[in-house]
């Protein structure tokens, strides 16, 4: 598990290779990736957007941002964690993804951006 602090935000990041939904031989690689965000802060918070830069080996790289996650835009009071899956799919079988969250404090309305840390995904097989 890879996980950083920002501004009392911790968010945490575990990647699994999911080969039932792959076809390597058609150069498509599927991964999830299960993302905690727990809320360290004497703030409440409220998550607002996403933006990803996701880079497949060999491949042109790919930004992806909108709001919330998996459709949600959580609020977090101190203490409290959110946790959710999302995917991403590979040519290659070896990338990595990185990125932000905007998050807002509810009692001020102010904006910061929270680094979701860089996570690598790697199917076993490409590891021959």
């Amino acid at each position: 598990m890879i996980a950083e602090i920002t501004q009392g935000v911790k968010v945490s990041v575990e990647t699994e290779y999911q080969p039932s939904y792959s076809s390597p031989s058609q150069y498509h690689y599927v991964f999830t990736y299960r993302i905690t965000i727990e809320n360290k802060s004497e703030f409440t918070i409220q998550l607002l957007r996403r933006h990803w830069h996701i880079f497949d080996a060999g491949f042109l790289s790919r930004e992806v941002e909108g709001e919330g996650v998996v459709g949600q835009q959580p609020v977090l009071e101190p203490g409290q964690s959110h946790q959710y899956v999302s995917g991403c799919n590979l040519k290659s079988g070896i990338g990595k993804m990185v990125g932000t969250y905007q998050m807002e404090r509810i009692v001020d309305g102010v904006k910061f951006e929270v680094v979701v840390p860089e996570f690598t995904m790697v199917a076993p097989l490409r590891l021959n």
